[in-house]
Protein backbone atom coordinates (compact mmCIF):
# COMPACT_ATOMS: atom_id res chain seq x y z
CA UNK A 1 0.00 0.00 0.00
CA UNK A 2 2.61 2.50 0.58
CA UNK A 3 4.79 1.98 -2.61
CA UNK A 4 0.84 2.62 -4.38
CA UNK A 5 0.51 5.82 -2.35
CA UNK A 6 4.32 7.19 -3.10
CA UNK A 7 3.81 6.73 -6.81
CA UNK A 8 0.53 8.39 -6.49
CA UNK A 9 2.40 11.34 -4.82
CA UNK A 10 5.19 11.45 -7.45
CA UNK A 11 2.99 10.86 -10.34
CA UNK A 12 0.87 14.33 -9.23
CA UNK A 13 4.36 16.06 -8.35
CA UNK A 14 5.99 14.78 -12.68
CA UNK A 15 2.04 16.41 -13.24
CA UNK A 16 3.05 19.67 -11.42
CA UNK A 17 6.46 20.00 -12.56
CA UNK A 18 5.14 19.81 -16.34
CA UNK A 19 2.31 22.18 -16.06
CA UNK A 20 4.83 24.71 -14.42
CA UNK A 21 6.33 24.41 -17.90
CA UNK A 22 9.96 24.06 -15.96
CA UNK A 23 10.99 21.22 -18.86
CA UNK A 24 10.31 23.50 -21.57
CA UNK A 25 12.95 25.18 -21.26
CA UNK A 26 16.01 25.46 -24.41
CA UNK A 27 17.99 23.04 -24.66
CA UNK A 28 20.56 21.42 -26.08
CA UNK A 29 22.73 17.63 -26.13
CA UNK A 30 25.94 16.65 -24.20
CA UNK A 31 27.63 13.54 -23.95
CA UNK A 32 27.61 12.80 -19.79
CA UNK A 33 30.95 10.96 -18.55
CA UNK A 34 28.85 7.96 -18.88
CA UNK A 35 28.22 8.33 -22.33
CA UNK A 36 25.42 9.16 -22.51
CA UNK A 37 23.25 12.17 -24.30
CA UNK A 38 21.79 14.50 -21.94
CA UNK A 39 19.12 16.95 -23.33
CA UNK A 40 20.10 20.18 -21.11
CA UNK A 41 19.16 23.11 -20.70
CA UNK A 42 21.13 25.78 -22.45
CA UNK A 43 21.12 28.20 -19.13
CA UNK A 44 20.15 26.37 -16.54
CA UNK A 45 18.93 28.59 -13.63
CA UNK A 46 17.68 25.73 -10.81
CA UNK A 47 20.63 23.46 -10.54
CA UNK A 48 20.55 20.21 -8.04
CA UNK A 49 23.68 19.06 -6.93
CA UNK A 50 23.81 15.10 -6.27
CA UNK A 51 27.59 15.11 -4.67
CA UNK A 52 29.59 17.18 -1.89
CA UNK A 53 32.44 17.76 -4.60
CA UNK A 54 29.67 18.77 -7.46
CA UNK A 55 28.80 21.34 -4.59
CA UNK A 56 32.49 22.89 -4.38
CA UNK A 57 32.85 23.01 -8.37
CA UNK A 58 30.15 24.51 -8.38
CA UNK A 59 31.17 27.28 -6.11
CA UNK A 60 34.29 27.21 -7.34
CA UNK A 61 33.31 28.20 -10.44
CA UNK A 62 31.22 31.50 -8.60
CA UNK A 63 28.16 29.71 -9.96
CA UNK A 64 26.13 29.16 -6.75
CA UNK A 65 23.29 31.63 -7.18
CA UNK A 66 22.13 28.95 -10.04
CA UNK A 67 22.03 26.09 -7.16
CA UNK A 68 19.40 25.52 -5.15
CA UNK A 69 19.74 22.19 -3.15
CA UNK A 70 22.57 20.19 -2.42
CA UNK A 71 23.70 16.42 -0.74
CA UNK A 72 23.84 16.36 2.99
CA UNK A 73 27.29 16.47 3.55
CA UNK A 74 27.98 19.21 1.02
CA UNK A 75 29.68 21.51 3.81
CA UNK A 76 32.28 23.64 2.03
CA UNK A 77 32.62 26.43 0.90
CA UNK A 78 30.82 26.98 4.90
CA UNK A 79 27.78 28.88 2.51
CA UNK A 80 26.59 25.71 1.61
CA UNK A 81 25.95 24.14 4.27
CA UNK A 82 22.71 26.72 4.04
CA UNK A 83 21.32 25.00 1.15
CA UNK A 84 18.31 22.74 0.84
CA UNK A 85 19.47 19.36 1.60
CA UNK A 86 18.71 16.33 -0.45
CA UNK A 87 19.39 13.75 1.67
CA UNK A 88 23.55 11.82 1.07
CA UNK A 89 24.55 11.38 -2.53
CA UNK A 90 24.28 7.31 -2.46
CA UNK A 91 20.60 7.63 -0.53
CA UNK A 92 18.76 10.89 -2.44
CA UNK A 93 15.37 12.14 -1.33
CA UNK A 94 13.81 11.92 -4.86
CA UNK A 95 10.52 13.79 -3.43
CA UNK A 96 12.45 16.72 -1.92
CA UNK A 97 14.87 17.04 -5.33
CA UNK A 98 11.19 17.04 -7.11
CA UNK A 99 10.08 19.72 -4.73
CA UNK A 100 13.05 22.38 -5.63
CA UNK A 101 11.85 22.19 -8.98
CA UNK A 102 15.34 21.58 -10.58
CA UNK A 103 15.54 22.03 -14.74
CA UNK A 104 19.16 20.28 -14.25
CA UNK A 105 21.00 17.91 -11.48
CA UNK A 106 24.56 17.00 -12.00
CA UNK A 107 25.40 13.63 -10.30
CA UNK A 108 28.15 10.98 -10.07
CA UNK A 109 28.36 7.93 -11.89
CA UNK A 110 29.45 5.63 -9.35
CA UNK A 111 27.56 6.63 -6.19
CA UNK A 112 24.36 7.98 -7.09
CA UNK A 113 21.42 5.28 -7.52
CA UNK A 114 20.37 4.37 -10.75
CA UNK A 115 16.90 4.18 -9.85
CA UNK A 116 16.79 7.27 -8.42
CA UNK A 117 18.49 8.86 -11.79
CA UNK A 118 16.33 6.99 -13.86
CA UNK A 119 12.95 8.19 -11.88
CA UNK A 120 14.58 12.30 -12.32
CA UNK A 121 14.63 11.25 -15.93
CA UNK A 122 11.39 9.81 -16.30
CA UNK A 123 9.67 12.95 -14.81
CA UNK A 124 11.53 15.44 -17.28
CA UNK A 125 14.06 16.27 -14.71
CA UNK A 126 17.84 16.03 -16.61
CA UNK A 127 20.70 14.63 -14.43
CA UNK A 128 24.00 14.99 -15.87
CA UNK A 129 26.73 12.53 -14.97
CA UNK A 130 30.07 13.23 -14.02
CA UNK A 131 33.02 10.38 -13.22
CA UNK A 132 35.98 12.18 -11.19
CA UNK A 133 38.35 9.79 -10.74
CA UNK A 134 41.67 10.98 -11.74
CA UNK A 135 43.06 14.22 -11.64
CA UNK A 136 42.68 14.56 -15.64
CA UNK A 137 39.22 13.65 -15.05
CA UNK A 138 38.52 16.03 -12.78
CA UNK A 139 39.74 18.59 -14.43
CA UNK A 140 37.41 17.58 -17.36
CA UNK A 141 34.71 18.14 -14.75
CA UNK A 142 35.56 21.46 -14.21
CA UNK A 143 35.69 22.25 -17.74
CA UNK A 144 31.81 20.06 -18.72
CA UNK A 145 30.07 21.65 -15.15
CA UNK A 146 32.02 24.77 -17.08
CA UNK A 147 30.28 24.68 -19.93
CA UNK A 148 26.86 23.35 -18.34
CA UNK A 149 26.84 26.55 -16.71
CA UNK A 150 27.93 29.08 -18.92
CA UNK A 151 31.36 29.57 -17.22
CA UNK A 152 33.61 27.82 -19.37
CA UNK A 153 36.07 30.95 -19.25
CA UNK A 154 36.12 30.31 -15.42
CA UNK A 155 36.83 26.70 -15.91
CA UNK A 156 39.07 26.91 -18.22
CA UNK A 157 41.22 29.58 -15.67
CA UNK A 158 40.78 26.73 -12.96
CA UNK A 159 42.20 24.12 -14.86
CA UNK A 160 44.60 26.02 -16.16
CA UNK A 161 46.24 27.02 -12.86
CA UNK A 162 45.81 23.35 -11.41
CA UNK A 163 48.51 22.27 -14.38
CA UNK A 164 50.49 25.22 -13.49
CA UNK A 165 50.76 23.95 -9.81
CA UNK A 166 51.35 20.23 -11.08
CA UNK A 167 54.24 21.14 -13.50
CA UNK A 168 55.78 22.82 -10.92
CA UNK A 169 55.74 19.85 -8.74
CA UNK A 170 57.36 17.44 -10.90
CA UNK A 171 60.30 20.11 -11.50
CA UNK A 172 61.10 19.75 -7.79
CA UNK A 173 60.34 16.41 -7.41
CA UNK A 174 62.55 15.39 -10.76
CA UNK A 175 65.41 16.82 -8.75
CA UNK A 176 64.61 14.66 -5.60
CA UNK A 177 67.67 11.80 -5.30
CA UNK A 178 65.40 9.44 -3.37
CA UNK A 179 61.67 8.00 -3.53
CA UNK A 180 60.43 7.57 -0.06
CA UNK A 181 58.16 4.27 0.66
CA UNK A 182 55.32 6.15 1.74
CA UNK A 183 51.62 4.20 3.84
CA UNK A 184 48.91 6.53 3.93
CA UNK A 185 46.49 5.28 6.76
CA UNK A 186 42.27 6.41 6.17
CA UNK A 187 40.93 6.38 9.41
CA UNK A 188 41.46 4.84 12.16
CA UNK A 189 40.02 1.23 12.27
CA UNK A 190 40.05 -0.78 10.33
CA UNK A 191 43.31 0.63 8.75
CA UNK A 192 42.38 1.17 5.14
CA UNK A 193 44.75 2.26 2.56
CA UNK A 194 44.52 3.77 -1.09
CA UNK A 195 44.98 1.59 -3.93
CA UNK A 196 46.36 2.47 -7.56
CA UNK A 197 43.22 3.31 -8.58
CA UNK A 198 42.58 6.05 -6.56
CA UNK A 199 43.88 9.62 -7.13
CA UNK A 200 45.42 9.65 -3.48
CA UNK A 201 47.77 7.24 -5.18
CA UNK A 202 48.24 9.45 -8.26
CA UNK A 203 49.23 12.08 -5.74
CA UNK A 204 51.83 9.74 -4.02
CA UNK A 205 53.95 9.42 -6.68
CA UNK A 206 53.01 13.11 -8.01
CA UNK A 207 54.90 14.45 -4.83
CA UNK A 208 57.54 11.53 -5.59
CA UNK A 209 56.69 8.71 -3.02
CA UNK A 210 56.23 4.95 -3.51
CA UNK A 211 52.64 3.60 -2.64
CA UNK A 212 52.88 0.91 -0.51
CA UNK A 213 49.84 -0.15 -1.48
CA UNK A 214 49.96 0.15 -5.13
CA UNK A 215 49.80 -3.46 -5.95
CA UNK A 216 45.41 -3.48 -4.55
CA UNK A 217 43.00 -1.60 -5.70
CA UNK A 218 40.37 1.04 -4.50
CA UNK A 219 40.75 1.10 -0.52
CA UNK A 220 42.46 -2.02 0.81
CA UNK A 221 42.56 -3.17 4.44
CA UNK A 222 45.91 -3.70 6.44
CA UNK A 223 46.71 -5.34 9.42
CA UNK A 224 49.50 -4.14 11.89
CA UNK A 225 51.68 -6.94 10.87
CA UNK A 226 50.74 -6.21 6.97
CA UNK A 227 52.38 -2.67 7.74
CA UNK A 228 55.22 -3.27 10.10
CA UNK A 229 56.38 -5.85 7.18
CA UNK A 230 55.79 -3.06 4.89
CA UNK A 231 58.16 -0.99 6.51
CA UNK A 232 57.49 2.72 5.15
CA UNK A 233 59.86 5.48 5.22
CA UNK A 234 56.53 7.78 5.67
CA UNK A 235 53.30 7.31 7.49
CA UNK A 236 50.26 9.86 6.21
CA UNK A 237 47.30 9.65 8.42
CA UNK A 238 43.81 11.25 7.54
CA UNK A 239 41.36 11.32 9.93
CA UNK A 240 37.84 13.43 10.36
CA UNK A 241 38.80 13.63 13.86
CA UNK A 242 42.08 14.93 13.17
CA UNK A 243 44.24 15.99 15.84
CA UNK A 244 41.48 14.34 18.56
CA UNK A 245 42.87 11.22 17.98
CA UNK A 246 46.76 11.90 16.53
CA UNK A 247 48.29 11.37 19.96
CA UNK A 248 46.42 7.96 20.15
CA UNK A 249 47.13 6.84 17.00
CA UNK A 250 50.94 7.62 17.37
CA UNK A 251 51.00 5.78 20.81
CA UNK A 252 49.58 2.71 19.03
CA UNK A 253 51.98 2.77 16.20
CA UNK A 254 55.53 3.46 18.33
CA UNK A 255 54.46 -0.08 19.91
CA UNK A 256 56.78 -0.87 16.68
CA UNK A 257 60.19 1.50 16.49
CA UNK A 258 61.63 -0.66 13.68
CA UNK A 259 59.38 0.56 10.80
CA UNK A 260 61.38 3.21 9.55
CA UNK A 261 59.16 6.05 9.30
CA UNK A 262 58.43 5.64 13.54
CA UNK A 263 62.20 5.62 14.35
CA UNK A 264 62.48 8.52 12.06
CA UNK A 265 59.44 10.38 13.76
CA UNK A 266 58.38 10.76 10.12
CA UNK A 267 54.64 9.60 10.93
CA UNK A 268 51.98 12.80 10.35
CA UNK A 269 48.71 13.62 10.42
CA UNK A 270 46.61 15.52 7.39
CA UNK A 271 43.43 17.38 6.96
CA UNK A 272 41.16 14.50 5.04
CA UNK A 273 39.29 17.17 3.77
CA UNK A 274 42.32 18.08 1.23
CA UNK A 275 42.29 14.06 0.29
CA UNK A 276 38.94 13.01 0.35
CA UNK A 277 36.65 15.12 -2.55
CA UNK A 278 37.74 14.81 -6.40
CA UNK A 279 37.88 18.66 -6.91
CA UNK A 280 40.70 21.08 -7.52
CA UNK A 281 41.37 21.21 -3.83
CA UNK A 282 43.22 18.26 -4.05
CA UNK A 283 46.07 20.05 -5.72
CA UNK A 284 46.15 21.37 -2.02
CA UNK A 285 46.69 18.01 -0.75
CA UNK A 286 49.13 17.56 -3.18
CA UNK A 287 51.25 20.41 -2.20
CA UNK A 288 51.04 19.23 1.40
CA UNK A 289 52.28 16.10 0.22
CA UNK A 290 55.38 17.27 -1.66
CA UNK A 291 56.35 19.07 1.83
CA UNK A 292 56.05 15.71 3.78
CA UNK A 293 57.76 13.49 1.21
CA UNK A 294 60.35 15.61 0.24
CA UNK A 295 60.79 18.49 2.49
CA UNK A 296 64.64 18.92 1.24
CA UNK A 297 62.89 20.50 -1.92
CA UNK A 298 62.00 23.68 -0.40
CA UNK A 299 58.35 24.45 -1.63
CA UNK A 300 57.59 27.44 -2.26
CA UNK A 301 53.51 28.06 -3.20
CA UNK A 302 52.78 29.47 -7.04
CA UNK A 303 50.90 32.84 -6.39
CA UNK A 304 47.97 33.36 -9.40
Amino acid sequence: MFKKIRAISIIGMSLVIFSAGIVCAETRPMKDQAGRIVDVPVSPNRVVSLAPSITEIIYDLKCEDRLKGATTYSDFPKAAQKLPKVGSYVYLDLEKIVSLKPDLCIGIKDGNPKAIVMRLESLGIPVYAVNPRSIDSIQSTVLEIGELLQASEKARHMVGEMESRIDYIRQLTATAKNQPRVFFQIGISPIVSAGSDTFIHELIEMAGGINLAQSYISYPRFSIEEVVVAAPDIMIITSMAREKVFDQIMAKWKQWPNIPAVKNDRIFLVDSNLFDRPTPRLIEGLEVLLQIIHPELNFKPVNF
